[in-house]
């Protein structure tokens, strides 16, 4: 039964390492069901939502790492943005595992997930929105491989909040962090698809790594589930990379919203249905 579940887990962690890493969320969405699912149906209340969590956004650690090499290469990814955003993403992991361990989370995930169902309109209609000039803190230009020029940019302070958050949700949820990540580089900073994706994977490695740390001081982590996950995870986040450097921006934002909706509608029922 547990070489089966090895076996089960190395695909599901393929699997979430090449849909997280080609949306730019790190595949908690897919680790923490798995391991709420398989673990207790092996072992009875062995796993507890805590524990799924941590171990999930050690998971996360490993794809995003496996895909940032990559993403990095390609030279996809906004380093300078990627570090303000962990200036803020850094204390937020540290918050979210105490708040993991501290409140219940019920109320979270509800609040969670018709926060996503928010994301997944703005995401609908972004594209109707009419461009405002603003006068960006930090203006960033972006160069794509069939010469298409972007210019995006953002405010230091609005950026370190919003990473903030972003942190606090990637250790709470166990689900990377790049569910708010994303979006919000392409929604309030005109991130062009690709380094948003690719930015947001380092963001999330830098943020996975600090409440990985502090988790493992609380003894949260399933280091059995975690070794069974991590080979496929780091498989699929490279598979992931490749794909997306294959893939048009509009794929990539179609790849996202399917994602969020699902996240929305996943973490909803779970808070209503108890």
């Amino acid at each position: 039964m547990l070489a089966a579940m090895a076996i089960l887990f190395l695909f599901i962690g393929v699997a979430a390492g090449v849909v997280g890493s080609i949306a730019g969320l790190g595949g908690g969405i897919f680790f923490v069901p798995a391991l709420l699912f398989f673990a207790n149906a092996y072992i009875p209340d062995s796993m507890t939502a805590q524990v799924a969590a941590a171990t999930s956004l050690i998971v996360i650690a490993v794809t995003a790492l496996s895909s940032s090499i990559s993403y990095l290469k390609q030279k996809k990814v906004d380093v300078q943005s990627a570090l303000l955003f962990f200036i803020g993403s850094a204390p937020g992991a540290i918050v979210g595992v105490y708040l993991n361990k501290l409140l219940p989370l019920e109320g979270f995930t509800l609040l969670f997930g018709l926060f996503q169902l928010l994301m997944f309109v703005l995401m609908m209609i972004k594209d109707k929105l009419k461009p405002r000039n603003i006068q960006w803190e930090v203006k960033r230009h972006f160069v794509d491989h069939e010469g298409n020029e972007y210019e995006y940019g953002y405010s230091r302070w609005t950026a370190i909040l919003i990473a903030f958050f972003v942190g606090i949700t990637s250790s709470l949820f166990g689900v990377g962090g790049g569910v708010l990540m994303v979006p919000a580089m392409m929604i309030l900073f005109r991130f062009p698809p690709h380094i948003a994706t690719a930015t947001s994977m380092l963001v999330i490695f830098f943020s996975a790594v600090i409440g990985s740390v502090t988790n493992v001081l609380h003894g949260n982590i399933d280091w059995l589930y975690a070794a069974m996950l991590a080979p496929g995870a780091w498989a699929g986040g490279k598979l992931g990379a490749i794909a997306a450097s294959k893939m048009k921006g509009r794929t990539i934002v179609l790849v996202l919203r399917v994602l969020i909706l699902g996240i929305a509608i996943q973490m909803i029922g779970e808070s209503i249905l108890g």
